[in-house]
């Protein structure tokens, strides 16, 4: 899930066709939809790459437990990001990093040397690290991952295949790569934005989530949403219904997994923290 309150000048990535996204998204408005969906707790995820920012979601799931984690940003190629990390790694909540790599005009950047020396050193401090990218930069990210065979990853939104295109084999071949590493986990979101928006069934999303499935297993692979920017699409409900409805022909513990116990592992909370 992302929060925000709208600021043009901070959200720039949200473009006149994203009309819908103008605008404020809070936990009061999420809760009811979590409640509909029978979610018990999510995790909120940095849209700006802003420290202020991390400071904000952590205030909000102090004061919303349904948010039992937060994935935030600092700067991991500063040379001062170990005091960065003091200021905010000791907040219980906290539970891992992202950039937002598929912007970045380098598609080696996952590679340069001060950010793999920041990446570094979220192994001792116990915190995952989230891996935003499209397709093209999926070697890459393979490239990255096997520097690092003891730190957590998680693959948002499958690498966001072009599901408009039909686009498959490519993607498919690099999600595999990827999933070769078993220290890295991957979010079953995000996939209706990828289609049209207007047009899109899940039948058509079908082929991604049995590419998913062969690639990682059920047992990591992450259920999420990407609230609110997938009501670009579709509300929170219609999307959450796409993993979930795919499931219903797999076996109760590989749902079970999927839909919540792989996030409790993998962001290591337990379930009684859950609210």
């Amino acid at each position: 899930m992302h929060f925000w309150r709208y600021d043009p000048a901070q959200y720039g990535w949200i473009d006149p066709s994203m009309g819908v996204l103008r605008r404020d998204f809070l936990p009061a408005d999420l809760a009811s939809e979590l409640d509909r969906a029978g979610v018990g707790a999510c995790i909120a995820v940095q849209a700006r790459q802003s420290a202020e920012e991390t400071r904000w979601l952590l205030d909000l799931a102090d004061a919303h437990p349904f948010i039992a984690g937060v994935v935030g940003w600092v700067d991991l190629q500063s040379d001062e990001v170990a005091a960065e990390f003091e200021q905010v790694c000791r907040h219980p909540r906290l539970v891992g990093f992202r950039h937002i790599v598929q912007t970045e005009p380098d598609d080696r950047f996952l590679l340069r040397p001060a950010f793999c020396r920041g990446i570094a050193m979220l192994e001792d401090l116990d915190l995952a690290y989230d891996i935003l990218i499209y397709p093209k930069q999926l070697a890459v990210a393979a490239e990255f991952v096997s520097r690092f065979p003891c730190q957590r990853f998680v693959l948002d939104h499958l690498a966001k295949p072009e599901v408009r295109s039909g686009e498959i084999r490519n993607w498919a071949k690099g999600l595999r790569r990827l999933a070769e590493f078993p220290n890295v986990y991957c979010k079953l979101s995000g996939l209706v934005t990828e289609a049209d928006w207007g047009e899109w069934t899940p039948g058509e999303l079908r082929p991604y989530l049995d590419t998913a499935f062969e690639c990682f297993g059920a047992y990591r692979l992450m259920a999420g949403s990407d609230w609110p920017v997938c009501t670009l699409a579709a509300d929170h409900s219609r999307t959450w219904a796409v993993v979930d409805d795919y499931l219903r022909d797999r076996p109760g513990e590989e749902r079970d997994a999927v839909l919540g116990g792989n996030a409790q592992r993998f962001w290591r909370f337990a379930a009684r923290e859950l609210v």
